[in-house]
């Protein structure tokens, strides 16, 4: 697993940015920015950051116990904290249970906070990706064992961002999947949305002919900009996606 952890983030790193890595707990994120705008301060403010919204999340699942352990929609309790809210609707909107969206939350929130910082930020949470360009940039495609995996990746064009590409798998990492793709990749602007329809498609996915029913599933909801499903030797596609080749 360390070996596959090196090799994805190498698929979106960017030449003209200054990648660094914080840890908090299980947020493990690979966050690049502009490199007039990296200092050490930075990574410290980003740390604290990630820490306040972790005991913000904490704390909600304290009180709200079925929160973190159902696969199912969930109505979160008065006083929620925001990021807990979105989880919750983005659940609601996907048919998952709201820890579908953790990772894609916390990308989101970094991500959002550095772009009033860094005109170009990349925030990359377990293959759950926050990204806001000036540029033309690629993000490579790893599917596993499938012969689609590092040779294609997808062109992001400006216009396009903010963006979440958040990807889900039932043959590679930890996440829970139901599903066995080797890569259903979802395009949204949030991406807490685009991460627990993520999971959702993946589910869909047990063999190579169910890679048109995860994208078509994932075009039907609203706020979804485009899907990639890979299995082995199958990829289907849909909406705003130009993919390319790697390198």
């Amino acid at each position: 697993m360390d070996y596959i952890e090196r090799t994805y983030r190498d698929l979106h790193r960017q030449g003209d940015l200054i990648h660094f890595q914080v840890g908090v707990k299980e947020t493990d994120l690979d966050i690049g920015v502009r490199r007039d705008r990296f200092t050490p301060e930075l990574v410290s403010w980003v740390e604290k950051l990630i820490k306040e919204q972790r005991s913000l999340l904490e704390e909600y699942i304290n009180r709200d116990t079925v929160f973190p352990t159902t696969l199912n929609p969930h109505k979160v309790l008065p006083g929620a904290p925001d990021i807990a809210i979105e989880m919750a609707e983005a659940g609601q909107l996907a048919g998952v249970g709201p820890m579908a969206a953790v990772a894609g939350a916390f990308s989101q929130v970094v991500g959002k906070a550095l772009s009033r910082r860094s005109r170009d930020v990349i925030v990359e949470n377990g293959g759950d990706i926050f990204i806001k360009t000036s540029c033309a940039r690629k993000v490579g495609i790893f599917a596993g064992t499938s012969p689609f995996s590092n040779k294609i990746a997808l062109e992001i064009q400006p216009w396009q961002s903010p963006l979440g590409i958040c990807t889900s798998s039932g043959t590679v990492g930890h996440s829970l999947s139901f599903g066995k793709s080797d890569a259903v990749i979802i395009l949204s602007s949030s991406p807490i949305l685009a991460d627990a329809v993520a999971t959702a498609a993946g589910n869909f996915v047990q063999v190579e002919e169910d890679v048109q029913r995860a994208v078509d599933y994932a075009a039907s909801i609203k706020g979804i900009t485009g899907a990639v499903a890979i299995k082995g030797e199958k990829m289907a596609v849909w909406g705003q996606i130009k993919l390319v080749p790697m390198g």
